[in-house]
């Protein structure tokens, strides 16, 4: 019968790409992490990872368990906490799309640390796509990406729907959709939501953009948007929290089925944690709102 604890350790193993790393991080001689992790084969009677040299490659027997491991870890979390009638404490690990984190996630967790200075909460910020891995995977305990997402193994909360602007240069009027495709846009990685829309919406239009240049940051996206170099998709809240910089750009309005946003908090189904319902809780009480009520999302 497996044990949970070949179950972290298999876990590990696996988030960690090899041995090493994964003995470190809980804190194993690497000889006992490799006697688990054989013990757990044996008793599946599959391999889990192939052996080359001293690297490990996962199998798909691997990447099946990976996700019965995790809701079996997450129940036995819940269990323990319910017996223990716990108060929120512990460990809380939050993603965040960096538009949230700096638009609309200070004070929250501000407010937060003061009420459970017991929970030492971890805040990663990405693209949504990357963030909504790392919660499939057990990376993260819960993130606040951008939806809708069509994912059966997650819990899905609206805390926010954000109004969407296209920003150009301060002169610049409003393109048309002949000046876009001739435009170079400035977006993060492929895994932004918010550029996964554009282009969506962009080949609906049968328009392909000339050019796409990734950035790393919305300060260097409007700082680039302001001198000229090209047009950016942004939350309008985001452009509030930086009035400085929001005063060097134009914006203007998107087609409806562009210019709002649904912010989720995201979870795996099942996963309980008292630090966690408490989160949960206080970004509803915030009602983010955007440009409108989250009734129109709430089924999402």
């Amino acid at each position: 019968m497996m044990e949970l604890d070949e179950l972290r350790i298999f876990q590990a193993v696996l988030q960690e790409d090899g041995i090493t790393r994964a003995a470190q991080r809980l804190h194993r001689v690497q000889s006992n992490v490799t006697t688990r992790l054989r013990q757990l084969e044996d008793k599946l009677g599959v391999a889990l990872f192939l052996r080359e040299g001293k690297r490990l490659v996962p199998t798909a027997a691997a990447w099946r368990l990976n996700d019965y491991a995790q809701r079996l870890l997450d129940l036995a979390e819940e269990a323990r906490l319910a017996m223990a009638d716990a108060a929120p404490s512990g460990r809380l690990r939050l993603g965040a799309m960096e538009s949230t984190a700096a638009a609309r996630l200070a004070p929250v967790l501000a407010d937060y640390h003061a009420r459970y200075p017991a929970v030492q909460l971890e805040l990663q910020t990405g693209e949504s796509r990357t963030l909504t891995v790392a919660v499939l995977d057990g990376r993260l305990d819960a993130a606040l990406v951008s939806g809708p997402l069509d994912d059966d193994r997650l819990e899905q909360i609206v805390v926010a729907v954000e109004d969407i602007v296209l920003v150009a240069a301060a002169a610049r009027g409003a393109p048309s959709l002949e000046e876009l495709a001739d435009s170079t846009l400035l977006t993060f990685g492929s895994g932004c939501s918010y550029r996964q829309r554009l282009e969506a919406w962009l080949r609906r239009q049968g328009v392909q953009p000339r050019r796409i240049v990734e950035l790393g940051s919305y300060h260097a996206m409007l700082s680039c948007v302001a001198c000229g170099m090209g047009l950016a998709l942004l939350p309008q809240a985001l452009l509030d929290s930086m009035p400085q910089m929001a005063a060097q750009v134009s914006t203007h309005v998107l087609p409806d089925d562009l210019s709002r946003a649904p912010t989720l908090l995201i979870r795996r189904r099942q996963a309980r944690q008292p630090a966690l319902q408490a989160l949960e809780t206080m970004l509803l009480e915030c009602a983010w709102k955007g440009g409108g009520s989250l009734g129109a999302y709430a089924n999402n």
